[in-house]
């Protein structure tokens, strides 16, 4: 088998002089045995993973008879996932996972069902709506971090405020402001909707029917109604609206769905729980890591700040912010890198194929993990540092397409990618331009696998005030005068 990657890795870029060594668990340096393997990726999926895994291009094994092959080769990612993603099907431990929580949603749909959603959502997503989104982010954005200033001085967790933000601004955005609920709430029900059905059960592991009860998500059905009913709520306030008034409803998501052929009132809820449930997750985790990552790179941040200071007043639209503030985007692209929102890609190969020099049997499963590609010696200088010059412009270029995969890739690449790229920017420059988040942990956060990758506990993160180098344009002022944190 050879012993090198198709592409090699990029040359160093000049980082930090001592770029920050972000916390991630340590690989194991033995096999950790049936039981051993069957506890740990229960307790925490990305805990399972040897040294090989970061060194070597393809790992072959086994479990339960089935053939497992590691692809960490871009050469074979593309193979598979583009050229040949025909040939490769959702994985079904990846489904026994998510199947209860998502159900027919896009990200657990197949076939007919998928490619209709698929299409009837696309129009969302367009260039264009996304540019228009751009201004209810800033407004959303600006509007929390204005309220984060008045607790200046007080610990926060950063991951519950991440998650306020990001509802906030999917329901403004994809939902125009119709789901009826508290952010509060809604981020509870989150919490334990993700945290109790999205981990990995034993049974699931050892493929057991589905209708034996998996005993660590049966806390989580209290959220999972709460979710089917406030959706439920949600989409017949849309319909009522609709048959009023056809021409004057919002043409946003909720509405697509709405009007689809062919989606079932129980489908039309799986797309919109997949959306908020799991889709403003990833970029509140993402947000999350981004400010922990700053507040241990002073440099970094300071470069941030310096660009937030000095090009942020000459930009006329937030349209334009995820292109013109290239420091602000690095630092999150680097923490998508380093805790890629989806961790794993995994499919099962239907007919026999060949990817570099092993050959996948039908039946197999093919295991393309960004957990462990974007942290892949042979692709990446220092890969387990915090070194946000890999994506500024000229070496973002040198990085090839498929060693880098926070939406995924191919076919079902992440439908919302550049909504959540614009989203992270913009929410960002909105609560770095006056605000700065300092982690005050006794210990480095540990790092799990919930379906995203993120902070056990939360993050606790003190605030505080900074004063910038210069102005940001003219002050915004309320119903009384008195200037804004803008």
């Amino acid at each position: 088998m050879s012993d090198t990657l198709s592409v090699p890795a990029p040359a160093p870029s000049p980082p930090a002089s001592r770029p920050f060594r972000a916390p991630a668990p340590v690989p194991n340096a033995a096999p950790l045995g049936f039981f051993g393997f069957l506890a740990t990726a229960s307790r925490n999926p990305i805990e399972i993973w040897g040294t090989r895994a970061f060194k070597e291009p393809y790992i072959v094994g086994k479990w339960l008879g089935v053939p497992n092959i590691v692809i960490n080769d871009p050469a074979g990612v593309r193979h598979c996932l583009v050229e040949n993603a025909r040939n490769y099907v959702m994985q079904p431990l990846r489904q026994r996972i998510l199947r209860p929580l998502l159900r027919d949603g896009l990200l657990t749909a197949e076939g007919a069902l998928w490619r209709r959603t698929r299409k009837a959502i696309a129009p969302v997503f367009t260039p264009r709506h996304i540019a228009g989104f751009s201004v209810t982010m800033e407004e959303r954005s600006q509007r929390f971090a204005e309220d984060l200033a008045t607790r200046e001085g007080t610990l926060v967790d950063g991951s519950h405020e991440m998650t306020l933000l990001t509802f906030d601004i999917l329901q403004a955005t994809l939902f125009t402001d119709d789901i009826a609920d508290d952010g509060e709430s809604f981020a509870r029900s989150t919490r334990d909707f993700l945290g109790s059905m999205g981990r990995v059960d034993p049974l699931d592991l050892l493929g057991a029917p589905a209708f034996l009860p998996r005993l660590r998500r049966l806390r989580g059905r209290k959220s999972m109604a709460y979710f089917r009913e406030l959706i439920a709520r949600t989409i017949t306030r849309r319909r009522e609206q609709i048959a009023r008034d056809p021409d004057g409803a919002p043409n946003d998501l909720l509405t697509l769905l709405v009007r689809t052929d062919g989606l079932s009132a129980g489908e039309i809820e799986d797309n919109i729980i997949t959306f908020i449930g799991a889709g403003h997750e990833t970029t509140a985790r993402s947000l999350t890591w981004t400010l922990y990552l700053l507040s241990q790179a002073p440099e970094e941040r300071a470069l941030v700040e310096a660009e937030l200071d000095t090009v942020l007043p000459t930009l006329s639209h937030p349209s334009e912010w995820l292109e013109r503030l290239p420091h602000t985007r690095a630092a999150f692209e680097e923490a998508l890198r380093l805790y890629p929102p989806a961790p794993s890609l995994n499919r099962t190969a239907l007919a026999p194929d060949r990817v570099g020099d092993v050959d996948i049997p039908a039946g197999a499963t093919v295991l393309v993990m960004p957990w462990l590609i974007h942290r892949h010696e042979m692709l990446w200088d220092r890969p387990d540092h915090f070194i946000p010059s890999r994506f500024l412009p000229g070496n973002r270029e040198a990085l090839d397409r498929y060693q880098y995969l926070p939406f995924g890739v191919g076919p079902r690449v992440c439908i919302g990618a550049s909504f959540a790229l614009m989203e992270g920017v913009i929410a960002l420059a909105c609560l770095l331009r006056h605000l700065r988040f300092d982690y005050v942990g006794d210990l480095p956060p540990e790092v799990v696998q919930r379906i995203t990758v993120q902070p056990a506990g939360g993050l606790p993160l003190r605030l505080s005030r900074r004063s910038p180098a210069g102005r940001h344009g003219p002050a915004r002022r309320d119903s009384a005068g008195a200037e804004s944190i803008a």
